[in-house]
C-alpha cells in the first residue's frame, strides 16, 4: 500500500495539447510538417508519435495533402490518430487543438459567464 501523501497535485492548467499518431507512413509525414511549427514538440516511439503543443496546434489538410501527395482531411487523420487531449475542433480546411476551453469557446459553446 502507498501513501497517498507522497504524490502532490498540480491544479493548474499545463497550456498543452496533443495528438498520437500511429508510426506508419501516414504518421510520419503528418509529424515530420508538424515538427517545424513553432511551439510544437514531436517526439517518435516504435508504434506512436506523439506531436503536443503550447496553447494550440493546426493541423492543415492543403498543406499535409501537398505533403503527402493524396487528398488528406479530417477522417484520414482519425484514422491514424489514436487519441488526443485539449479541445478539438474541425472545420473544413483543419482541425484545431485548443489547450484551453476558453480559447476554443466561439467554437465549442463554452460560455465564459460564470454562473451565479
Amino acid at each position: 500500500m502507498t501513501d497517498s501523501k507522497q504524490y502532490d497535485v498540480n491544479p493548474t492548467a499545463s497550456n498543452m495539447c496533443g495528438v498520437t499518431l500511429m508510426n506508419n507512413q501516414n504518421g510520419h509525414v503528418v509529424a515530420e510538417i508538424m515538427r517545424d511549427k513553432p511551439g510544437v514538440a514531436v517526439a517518435e516511439y516504435p508504434s506512436m508519435i506523439r506531436v503536443d503543443g503550447e496553447r494550440k496546434i493546426i493541423f492543415n489538410w492543403d498543406e499535409i495533402s501537398e505533403a503527402i501527395g493524396f487528398e488528406f482531411s479530417q477522417p484520414e487523420f482519425e484514422e491514424i490518430m489514436s487519441t488526443h487531449y485539449g479541445r478539438m475542433v474541425h472545420l473544413d480546411d483543419e482541425t484545431v487543438l485548443f489547450a484551453n476551453p476558453e480559447d476554443a469557446a466561439e467554437y465549442i459553446d463554452f460560455d465564459l459567464e460564470p454562473v451565479r
